[in-house]
């Protein structure tokens, strides 16, 4: 079993310069837990770390796909996991950092996960249940589940067909009850350290950093993936983009787009905020106040490593 600190958090909050010094301090290298910085070219709107930043600290899945290729939860767990083990034998200690909840949460709690399973099988099986659908009706399915899983078919109600039908696959796939992929037992032991500071105050740095982003050239970077065909494009979804495409299609102004930017930015990070306070174990500090600073952190951690 590995221990590994994750740092989480909304965006804006001082993640990216903290791991870095506590990677620093204790020996570290850094697994990227933001499902935008796996794509290259994507530098400025995804607040990518810089090679001057890193200041030497090993980092990883960061600029591993191209803009027009999928990146899947699953992908991401099992290329974490092998680094995480990587790291680990290395006698390093690795340190996830990121805003993607779902992302840390499929490593935390070793989430059941459907992507590495043939496509074409399980395309066939939704269909076969599609079909199944169709002919026999939700309440027919939302039965058979019942007889596989009486707990998830108890938290799924039967006119959901299409959790239904999910629930149904991930049982095929993964030989595992669908209510249990959640209570999986992790394989490694996690701290998750989370930085967080006053709503106004996160809102105002937010909003902040989306002018310095258009001022360090993210018009450019959105309108070479809007060339690209961005709108159809999975890396063509993050905020800091979508909202500029509009703009390049002469369907709204710079200063509309600009500021959907920053309204999107302010959702996102209390949907963060929200997921991370709701569904994980954080252990929480404000480093923007002043009311925690990093050494605190760094003690923080060495206690719970020497446990």
């Amino acid at each position: 079993m590995s221990k590994v600190v994750a740092i989480v958090g909304p965006t804006a909050v001082g993640k990216t310069s903290l791991s870095i010094k506590l990677a620093t301090a204790l020996n570290g290298e850094i697994i990227s837990g933001d499902s935008m910085q796996v794509y290259r070219h994507l530098d400025i709107g995804t607040a990518k770390v810089t090679p001057e930043e890193m200041a030497g600290i090993p980092h990883h899945l960061i600029d591993i796909c191209d803009v027009d290729e999928q990146y899947s939860v699953a992908k991401f767990k099992n290329e974490a996991n092998s680094w995480i083990q990587k790291i680990s034998s290395a006698h390093q200690l690795p340190l996830i950092v990121g805003g993607t909840g779902f992302y840390l949460q499929s490593l935390t709690n070793n989430l059941a996960l459907g992507g590495n399973q043939d496509n074409q099988r399980s395309e066939k099986f939704r269909q076969h249940w599609q079909q199944v659908l169709e002919e026999r009706g939700p309440h027919y399915v939302w039965e058979q589940l019942e007889s596989k899983d009486p707990k998830a078919a108890s938290a799924i109600p039967e006119n959901n067909s299409r959790r239904v039908i999910r629930a149904l696959e991930v049982i095929d796939e993964n030989g595992q009850l669908f209510s249990q992929q959640q209570q999986s037992q992790a394989m490694d032991d996690f701290l998750l350290i989370g930085l967080t500071t006053d709503r106004q105050v996160l809102y105002d740095r937010i909003n902040r950093r989306v002018d310095i982003m258009i001022d360090s050239g993210l018009l450019e970077e959105a309108k070479w993936l809007y060339d690209k065909g961005g709108i159809d494009l999975p890396a063509g979804k993050g905020i800091g983009y979508h909202e500029l495409f509009p703009y390049f299609a002469g369907k709204c102004s710079l200063e509309d787009a600009v500021a959907k930017i920053k309204q999107d930015s302010r959702h996102y990070a209390k949907r963060q905020l929200t997921w991370f306070r709701n569904k994980m174990d954080v252990h929480w500090f404000d480093l923007v106040s002043g009311q925690n600073n990093t050494n605190e952190i760094k003690e923080f951690i060495d206690g719970w490593l020497k446990k």
